[in-house]
Order: C-alpha cells, then structure tokens, then sequence
C-alpha cells in the first residue's frame, strides 16, 4: 500500500505549500494545478514542463492519487455503477446516470456510514472510513464518461458533511478557476442536517444543498434516522432559513415515500407548515426494499397525491424517476459489504 500522500485534490494553496517545500519556483504550483486538473494526467512523468529531477522529488515524495475502477456494472437503463478501490483496503461505488442531455455521477465521501438510516444499504454496511479529497476527485476523473459529465450529486455512500475537510477540498477542485471551473449550479450536495459543517458548507461554497428530510414529524423522523436526536429535522430547517440563498441556489429536499410510514395527508400538511416561507423543492423518492426491513414504498396512486397536495400549495414537487435498480444503484441501495465479506472469505482460505 502506497502511504504517500496524494496530489490530487490538493488546492492550489496545498499545492504552493508543496512546491516551495520541495524548493522550486512559486509559479511551479499553478503549473501543477492545471496539469492535475485542466489536463487531468495519469502519471507525474507526463509533466513534460516540469525537469526530471522535480519529476523525481514530486514522486518520492507524492502518489497522483489517480487509481482506475476495480469493475463496473450496466443497467438496463443506461445507468451505469462503478466500483472503486479505496487505498484503506476498502471499497466504494458510484453511479453515472445518462438522461437525455444530462449526464449525472453520483459519487461517495465515506466507506460506509455511521448515521445508521433504517432505509439506507450503506447504513446496515456501517463505517469503514473517511475518503480522502483525492478518493473523492477520483471517481470523477477515472470514469470513462467524465466529458459528457453534466452534473455531479454528492448522494453517493456516505454522509458528506461528516468528512467535511476532504469533501470542502473536492468542491473547491470542481470550482475553482484553477481547477475544473466548474459552475457551483452543476454540483450538488445532500446532507442528513449536521448543522455546524452544515453553516460552513453553506457560508463557504455556492453549490446546491439537497436535506434529507424523510419524516417532518420528531419522533417518526428519529425512528427513521437516529440522527434526529441530535440534529432535528425543524433545527436543520431553521439554519438554512436563516441564509439567503439569492436565486440561483437551490435547496431542495429528499423525501423516501413509505407506504403507511410517512405518506399521509398529515405528512403532507406539516411538510407545508415546516418549510413556510423557505423558497425550496421537495424531490419524492420511491424506496426500493431491502434485505432485513419491513418497510413498503408507497404505490403510484398515493405518491401523485401527496406530490399535488404540496405542489398546489407552493411547495414544487417532483418525483423522481429510479434508476439502475437492477444493479442495486438505485437511492439506498450503494452497499460494498457483501464484497468486504467476499474479500474476508477468500483471505481466509488463502491463510489456510
């Protein structure tokens, strides 16, 4: 394993600070940004601008932090879910998503998760790790698609305001002149509701927030999602009320339709009481079942019923169409542990 410290997702301040510790010239540092992120190079050799013995210091010193997917799987529909390496042995998926003239990469923050949702495959793996700004960045510049890329969704494995430091780092990659320079409108963002990295996230970056919301009654809220005792969903809803998000940020929230959980009329009536005042979409989400729960998705009937009843009050809704479910990419479904234990398995018969 290779424990040297990864160049990519480094911003260019890191970057400055890397070049003048190896002694080279300050301009060296822009140099390396835009072979890193305007080139997006596999090797430090191909920094042909650069003398073999800076080559050299780079690269005993640094890896570039770019590592090819392990596999992928295709959908049906187009969709497409890739499997990545971590360099702390374990794994990681994210998921293209083609539609029309948009093209979507859903990609993760964490090996696993530590927020335990009842409905989430990636809750029931659990917590493996962080991802490093360069494991983040990676699965958007190792996929074969990365230049029909028209958005990236942070709604892959993982909660992203839980790695904040590394996630701040990826966004300001994608952002940044120096980087991608990508428009903020094109990324996006979806958090659980931690609410002091949720102020950061929102007092220092301009890309779209997605909360998910999933139940706006407390008690229902928290036996969904144990996070609900620390971060209440009604907190979480008055910090982003608080902010003005001028007109071309958007905040919207994801909401998992339940049949007899949380899609009812009242549901629906203290959705519109909660978010009173707040210019924001609800996305409504079908749940697609999984192993060891009991929860049912709601049937069409109803979800069109509770998507009007908001809409018709000024809350925009939509439902979202499901993608990749045949091959476990669709919402929730993100899980490498079956492949962990596959792993731990064929380990053991090796040691025998």
């Amino acid at each position: 394993m290779d424990l040297k410290e990864s160049l990519l997702g480094k911003t260019l301040e890191e970057l400055q600070e890397i070049i003048g510790q190896l002694g080279m010239a300050k301009f060296r540092a822009a140099q390396l940004a835009d072979w890193l992120y305007k080139k997006r190079i596999t090797s430090i050799d191909e920094m042909t601008n650069f003398s073999k013995e800076d080559r050299s210091a780079l690269a005993d010193n640094y890896n570039l932090g770019r590592n090819e997917p392990v596999s992928f799987q295709l959908s049906r529909d187009g969709t497409k879910k890739y499997l990545f390496n971590s360099g702390q042995g374990g794994f990681i998926e994210a998921v293209y998503i083609p539609d029309k003239e948009r093209a979507t990469l859903c990609i993760s923050s964490q090996i696993g998760c530590k927020m335990g949702c009842l409905f989430c495959m990636t809750g029931k793996q659990g917590f493996q790790g962080q991802l490093t700004a360069a494991e983040i960045l990676n699965q958007i510049f190792s996929i074969d698609e990365f230049e029909s890329l028209t958005n990236i969704v942070y709604m892959g494995m993982g909660e992203p305001l839980d790695n904040l430091e590394p996630v701040m780092a990826s966004l300001a990659v994608m952002t940044a002149p120096w980087g991608l320079a990508w428009s903020p409108k094109r990324l996006t963002l979806s958090t659980i509701g931690l609410i002091a990295p949720l102020r950061h996230f929102i007092e220092n970056s301009q890309v779209h927030l997605a909360v998910s919301m999933h139940n706006p009654f407390d008690e229902q809220r928290q036996q969904l999602m144990p996070i609900q005792s620390v971060h209440p969903i009604k907190d979480v809803v008055k910090t982003i009320g608080e902010y003005d998000f001028g007109r071309q940020r958007r905040i919207s929230f994801e909401y998992i339709i339940f049949a007899g959980v949380n899609d009812s009329l009242k549901h629906a009536k203290e959705i519109v009481r909660l978010v009173s005042g707040l210019r924001c979409r609800f996305n409504l989400i079908r749940f697609h079942s999984i192993p060891d729960s009991d929860l049912k998705g709601s049937d069409e009937e109803t979800l069109v019923e509770f998507r009007d009843y908001l809409s018709k009050r000024g809350v925009t809704s939509t439902i979202r169409a499901s993608r990749g479910q045949d091959i476990l990419a669709a919402c929730g479904l993100l899980s490498t542990k079956e492949l962990v234990k596959k792993q731990q398995i064929e380990l053991s018969k090796e040691e025998i």
